[in-house]
């Protein structure tokens, strides 16, 4: 009796043991967990500048407009808008079902309902010289804004600018609650409140970052179910990309994003498709990406061989961008021969550019040798960082054979970004992803009035042609006017060569074969409120 007693308590402790597992597995199978290899900087959406920075404020803020995967504007906490017919101004009714997340700056009621005031001070923080968000900039085209009650937020331009919508879908554009401007110790930055479908748990710097399910969230799915299905998001820090690898083959981590040299021939065949031994525990998705990688020229050194356009047009003709595709970027991209705005983006350029013609590229730099008088060129030098070194030896080893002598010089990421610019490098490898799903965004980097250090055109490019061009698209309201303007701007980038197009990138995802949802976009944005996980 004594001892068939003890064999139920055995049993019955063995189940509740085993049930214990089950329910630990269940819970794990609903945290998502990434690697970010570059730092976060600040979870204020202020400060969504970084990639690092955008994906994790995607999580914790919403905005009156969002993007969908196809970049189309779509319904956020504005559930519907007007737009004058002269373009200039915008008037959002917001939804009345929106909750912030609860902390303990509401007092007994941990939380409230998102009103227009919250907006309006969520876009006077951008403004603010103390605040210094990064994102002011994205108001520039504002005259005001108001709340005009509770649910009918209005803004005013200066003038028409029918790419704002895109701007309004930036982080950058978040609503925060407007309890926070009368908390000067607040620490927002790493304590913050916001409307999305994840609320901030803990966060140790460069160490581990935990979200979790924001039970208030208002968005549902097709089914009427509330979003997000997942209950956590993990994110770790381990600066070597290859490090945070090796932990998505282990079943560590179920994401990785984007092809670095470290790995690109471990996970992928020379053709671009997954290697067969990870067929069956990883899925691989790609698509066309915003982003366009290039080498710039800085215009206004008139001492250097590249001031002469023929030298900025040889060194386009003098290699073969097709095999850089092929070799270097095992088939994902697309070669830059259509000139700036990328593939996938309405105002892409259909008139071909620069391809691989190496008699063209040497009777441009003869030429320009018997023009001067001289033999040889003088030395051009290439600035780059370490990720982008088998790139530029491959071109340099091009260009050495149609006589171009390119040397390489390597600067550390944030040494390369301050030296482009304050314009104390000539010839320097950049790239360019969207910031909002317009191809002005792209031609903005050429505008004269945007010269660096205050604006993107990091060139120095001054073309009265395409200034004019520019500003006729801002006042146009008609999109399949705009579109052929951003083509003309375009082809004269194409022509005056202040860029070498290199190739249009593309998304590529990794994931472990128990993640469904995840879906991709031409902005690489990580949505994560209709992922999935399961325990397979």
């Amino acid at each position: 009796m004594i001892k068939s007693y003890f064999s139920i308590l055995f049993a019955v402790a063995v189940l509740l043991v085993s049930c214990q597992e089950k329910t630990n597995e269940s819970k794990q199978a609903l945290v998502f967990k990434y690697n970010e290899s570059a730092n976060i900087t600040s979870l204020d959406p202020a400060f969504a500048k970084t990639q690092s920075n955008i994906w994790v404020c995607n999580q914790l803020f919403s905005g009156l407009v969002q993007l969908n995967d196809s970049l189309k504007i779509q319904p956020d906490l504005a559930k519907n808008h007007t737009i004058s017919a002269d373009g200039k101004t915008y008037t959002f009714i917001l939804r009345d079902d929106v909750f912030f997340h609860q902390n303990q700056i509401f007092g007994k009621s941990l939380t409230r309902k998102v009103d227009a005031h919250d907006f309006e001070f969520s876009f006077k923080r951008l403004t603010d010289e103390k605040i210094a968000s990064p994102g002011g900039w994205i108001l520039q085209q504002v005259d005001s804004f108001k709340a005009v009650n509770d649910t009918v937020f209005q803004i005013q331009l200066k003038q028409s600018f029918p790419a704002f919508l895109g701007l309004l879908t930036m982080k950058y554009a978040s609503v925060v609650p407007k309890e926070i401007g009368k908390l000067p110790n607040y620490d927002f930055r790493a304590h913050p409140i916001g409307t999305g479908p994840f609320q901030f748990k803990i966060w140790e710097e460069n160490v581990k970052l935990v979200l979790r399910k924001n039970p208030l969230y208002f968005e549902k799915d097709a089914q009427g179910k509330s979003l997000p299905y997942l209950e956590a998001v993990s994110i770790q820090f381990l600066p070597d990309k290859q490090s945070g690898f090796l932990e998505f083959i282990q079943g560590k981590i179920d994401f990785v994003s984007g092809l670095d040299p470290s790995y690109k021939d471990e996970i992928l065949t020379p053709q671009g498709q997954l290697q067969k031994k990870y067929e069956s525990s990883v899925a691989m998705i790609s698509g066309d990406y915003l982003n366009t990688e290039y080498l710039g020229f800085k215009m206004d050194d008139a001492q250097s061989p590249i001031h002469d356009k023929r030298i900025r047009q040889a060194l386009n003709y003098g290699f073969d961008r097709e095999k850089l595709i092929k070799y270097l970027r095992n088939g994902i991209g697309t070669p830059a021969i259509n000139g700036f705005i990328p593939s996938g983006l309405p105002g892409f350029n259909k008139q071909k550019g620069y391809d691989y013609q190496p008699e063209k590229s040497q009777q441009l730099i003869k030429s320009y040798l018997q023009e001067k008088n001289i033999k040889t060129l003088p030395p051009i030098l290439l600035s780059t960082n370490a990720s982008y070194v088998d790139i530029a030896e491959y071109l340099q080893r091009e260009w050495q054979k149609a006589g171009l002598p390119v040397s390489v010089d390597v600067n550390p990421p944030s040494t390369l970004r301050q030296s482009i610019s304050t314009g104390k490098v000539n010839f320097f490898r950049a790239s360019w992803i969207a910031d909002y799903p317009d191809a002005e965004n792209y031609l903005s980097l050429f505008y004269s009035k945007n010269f660096s250090p205050n604006g993107p055109n990091y060139t120095h490019f001054k073309n009265q042609q395409f200034d004019a061009l520019y500003e006729k698209a801002l006042q146009s309201v008609n999109e399949t006017e705009r579109i052929k303007l951003y083509q003309q701007m375009d082809a004269i980038i194409i022509q005056e060569a202040p860029i070498v197009p290199l190739f249009y990138d593309k998304v590529v995802r990794f994931t472990r074969k128990n993640v469904q949802g995840l879906g991709i976009n031409p902005q690489n944005s990580l949505q994560l409120k209709t992922v999935r996980k399961t325990n397979d």
